[in-house]
């Protein structure tokens, strides 16, 4: 017989969201203050501290950048304000004609967006047309229902931090367990960490669908490792893979670490397509890979710039990241994290390595999670306050 979890049987999972214009379902009804650019920080800022239940997103980047580093920078400007977790969006940029390239991408969504240019009003004048736009979007959010959907509108990305001996063996399988369960059931999962795949880099080009995929994947990977860390480095990976706390956690090699992180994609699931960046999936349900930084805040943002509402976060040694629009559970299988960080952590998988839980409870347990945070329980990370946001910058700019 299924199991019985929120009084659906796992078989029969639903959560309640919020259906947006494009028939996507979020989780969060967030009504955004999205700066195009670095200039554009303050006035964003100024009109959250004016409108309540609005959300400005600071960010470090936005001015002289060009060629696929600027590609990048309108996709996960874009995406951000795209994610199904955004109801509302309101854009300040320094100039009207990029400003106008992220509204026209978001608009393309159905939901609200306005933009505004500083230059020729100045900041006081933007501000105020600002604040009088976010205060009729947030009061229009805040009428927006909920409504029971099938689990296959849930789109659930992973990514793990500050692992150690304790993630490969409990918190990333039990990510690895919901996803055997939940992608035959039309979910959407992604991982990424194109550095932390160094050394199992064979096992992951063979978990591909087919081989066109699993070549696109390699050829990925190899680029990242030719263009950017073999180009860079000083040693191993530029000193930084494993990070001192993953050697402190026990983790000697990166090829150790590539093998934990792996157990994140379960047994069975197979990836059915190989994305770039903040880059929005095209084929259907299913696992994907996207091509990401292995550093926390970037890897989460381009997730969530690529449609995803929820994230899965294994962690070893304890790692706090959050992020504006998307909820992060945390999952830790190591004893002293939870005894030390418990206020981080979301979910208790450490009794799998005392043989007090198997991996099949534990993905059973990530999946109950999920479905209360989809439903509106708060994380860890959004209870604390965290929002880290990091833009993907690819070169120098001009």
């Amino acid at each position: 017989m299924p199991t019985k979890k929120n009084g659906k049987s796992k078989s029969n999972l639903s959560f309640h969201g919020w259906r947006r214009e494009n028939g996507r379902v979020g989780v969060r009804n967030h009504v955004l203050l999205l700066p195009l650019d670095d200039l554009s920080n303050a006035a964003c800022e100024a009109v959250a501290n004016n409108i309540k239940g609005t959300m400005a997103i600071p960010h470090a980047y936005g001015r002289l950048q060009f060629g696929a580093d600027l590609d990048l920078h309108f996709r996960t400007l874009i995406g951000t304000g795209a994610n199904p977790n955004v109801a509302a969006v309101v854009v300040i940029g320094i100039e009207d004609g990029w400003t106008k390239i992220v509204v026209d991408g978001i608009a393309k969504t159905g939901k609200p967006v306005i933009g505004f240019g500083i230059e020729g009003h100045g900041d006081i004048a933007i501000i105020a047309k600002a604040s009088y736009e976010a205060k009729k979007m947030v009061q229009w959010a805040s009428e927006l229902q909920r409504e029971e959907c099938p689990i296959s509108d849930l789109w659930v990305s992973t990514k793990c931090g500050e692992s150690d001996t304790t993630t490969g063996l409990s918190s990333c399988p039990t990510v690895g367990n919901m996803y055997d369960k939940l992608i035959p059931k039309g979910v959407y999962g992604v991982f990424g960490e194109t550095s932390e795949i160094t050394g199992a880099e064979h096992i992951a080009r063979e978990r591909a669908i087919n081989k066109a995929v699993g070549d696109k994947w390699y050829k990925m990977w190899k680029a990242y490792q030719d263009d950017v860390i073999e180009a860079h480095k000083t040693d191993d990976l530029s000193d930084s893979q494993p990070t001192k706390g993953n050697i402190a956690g026990g983790l000697s090699t990166i090829e150790e670490k590539a093998l934990g992180n792996l157990e994140k994609i379960g047994r069975e699931c197979r990836y059915i397509d190989a994305l770039d960046p903040a880059e929005a999936p095209a084929k259907g349900p299913g696992l994907y890979y996207m091509d990401t930084s292995s550093a926390a805040a970037e890897c989460v943002t381009l997730m969530a710039a690529g449609g995803w509402v929820v994230h899965t976060f294994p962690t070893g040694q304890g790692n706090v990241i959050g992020n504006p629009i998307v909820p992060v559970i945390k999952i830790s299988g190591n004893p002293k994290t939870i005894r030390t960080m418990g206020e981080h952590i979301d979910l208790d998988v450490s009794g799998v390595l005392r043989r007090e839980q198997t991996l099949d409870t534990a993905g059973d347990a990530l999946i109950d999670m999920i479905i209360r945070t989809s439903n509106g329980r708060l994380t860890a990370a959004e209870a604390l306050g965290h929002r880290e946001f990091s833009m993907t910058k690819l070169y120098r700019s001009a």
